[in-house]
C-alpha cells in the first residue's frame, strides 16, 4: 500500500503531492489543472477547477494499481469537504481512531478536521473511481454575499462559522441518486473554454445544495423509504433514466411494474422519493420539458411536437403545457421564433 502524505496549503498543491509519488503529468487549461496518469500506478485523471469565494472542485476519475491513502493534514488550509462517490468505494476515517467507515457506491461524505489533525482516505487497487469532491474554505465563503449561514441546520451551521478550525465533523450518507444525475449532466458537458468552466461551476452549486438537503433531512430523520432496498431504488433509476431517453414510449404503471419486477406500490415510492413524483407525474413532466426543447430548437409545429413526443390530444396537451409554463404552447412559439428573427437580424 502506498501511503501520501498532503501538507497543502492551497488545493492546488494536493496535485502536486500526488505526483511526486505516484508520477503522471500535470497540465492546465483555461485554469483547470489536470493531473494525468499511464504508468505502473495509476491510470486515469483528477481534475482541479478553483472558483470564486474559496470554493473549488476536485474530480477522481482514476484507477489506482495498488492500494492508496491520501494522509491529509489539516493544516492552515483546512475545508469542509463535500465528497459524492458516483462509481467505486472508498473508506475514510480520522487520525485520532483506526474506525474506518466506508464509502459506497452513490453514496455521499461531508467532513472537515481540527487544525493538526489528519485525515485518512484509503482506495483501493483495481477499481475504478469516479469521486467528485467539493471544497470550501469557510472564511473566503462567509464572505460571499449571498451566503447565508444560518439558513443551514445547527449541526451544518456549527461546521461552517468554524473558521479557526476548532472542531472535527463527519457525516456519512445515505443513498443519492439524484445526485448521480448532475454528476452525469457535469461529465457530458461539450462547451470548451470558460464555456465549460461556468456550466461546472453552476453545476457545482447544485451539487454542493443536495448535499446540505440531504443532511437536513438527515437532521429531521428523513431516511430511505423502508419499502425499498438500495438495489430496488438503483433500478426505479434506471427506469426513470429510460423515460428521459424515450419520453415517446407508452409507459403505464402496469408496464413498467412487469418490466422491472416490482410491484406497482413500490414503483410509485420509489418514484416518490426520487423525483417527488408519482410515476404518472413524472412521465408527463419528462414529455412537457421534451416537447419545449422541442420547440425550441427543431423546425416543428406544435402539432408534430405533440405526437412525437407520445401525446394524443392536442387540446390535453395545450392545457397541461399551460398549467406548467404559464404560457400557450402557440405563444411559445411564436415567442421562440421572435427571438430567432431579432438574433439574425442582429447577425
Amino acid at each position: 500500500m502506498t501511503e501520501i502524505e498532503i501538507i497543502a496549503e492551497s488545493p492546488k498543491d494536493l496535485l502536486h503531492q500526488i505526483k511526486d509519488v505516484l508520477g503522471g503529468k500535470i497540465d492546465e487549461k483555461w485554469n483547470e489543472y489536470s493531473l494525468t496518469f499511464d504508468n505502473e500506478n495509476a491510470r486515469g485523471t483528477i481534475k482541479y477547477l478553483p472558483f470564486d469565494w474559496g470554493v473549488n472542485f476536485l474530480d477522481f476519475d482514476i484507477t489506482f494499481s495498488e492500494e492508496v491513502t491520501l494522509k491529509v493534514k489539516a493544516s492552515s488550509f483546512n475545508p469542509i469537504r463535500f465528497i459524492y462517490n458516483y462509481n467505486g468505494d472508498f473508506k475514510h476515517r480520522f487520525g485520532i481512531n483506526n474506525d474506518e467507515k466506508l464509502v459506497e457506491q452513490f453514496h455521499s461524505l461531508i467532513f472537515t478536521n481540527k487544525t493538526g489533525g489528519y485525515n485518512y482516505i484509503h482506495f483501493p487497487k483495481d477499481k475504478k473511481l469516479e469521486i467528485s469532491i467539493i471544497q470550501i474554505i469557510r472564511k473566503n465563503f462567509l464572505k460571499k454575499r449571498t451566503t447565508n449561514a444560518s439558513l443551514l441546520n445547527e449541526r451544518l451551521y456549527e461546521v461552517f462559522v468554524d473558521t479557526d478550525h476548532d472542531n472535527r465533523f463527519a457525516h456519512y450518507g445515505a443513498l443519492n441518486l439524484k445526485m448521480a444525475d448532475y454528476i452525469k449532466k457535469m461529465k457530458k458537458i461539450k462547451s470548451k473554454g470558460m464555456v465549460k468552466v461556468l456550466k461546472i461551476e453552476a453545476l457545482v452549486y447544485e451539487i454542493l445544495s443536495l448535499h446540505i438537503q440531504r443532511h437536513n433531512k438527515f437532521q429531521k430523520g428523513v431516511q430511505l423509504p423502508t419499502s425499498l432496498t438500495k438495489t430496488e431504488l438503483k433500478l426505479i433509476r434506471k427506469l426513470g433514466n429510460k423515460i428521459i431517453k424515450d419520453p415517446s414510449f407508452s409507459y403505464s404503471l402496469e408496464h413498467l411494474s412487469m418490466e422491472s419486477g416490482l410491484s406497482q406500490a413500490k414503483l410509485q415510492d420509489g418514484f416518490k422519493f426520487l423525483y417527488s413524483r408519482t410515476v404518472t407525474e413524472f412521465v408527463r413532466h419528462i414529455r412537457l420539458e421534451a416537447a419545449r426543447d422541442l420547440m425550441s430548437n427543431a423546425d416543428l409545429n406544435v402539432s408534430q411536437v405533440v405526437y412525437s413526443i407520445g401525446f394524443t390530444s392536442r387540446s390535453y396537451f395545450s392545457k397541461i403545457f399551460k398549467e406548467k409554463y404559464d404560457v400557450t404552447p402557440n405563444e411559445y412559439r411564436k415567442n421562440v421564433l421572435n427571438n430567432l428573427v431579432i438574433e439574425e437580424s442582429a447577425a
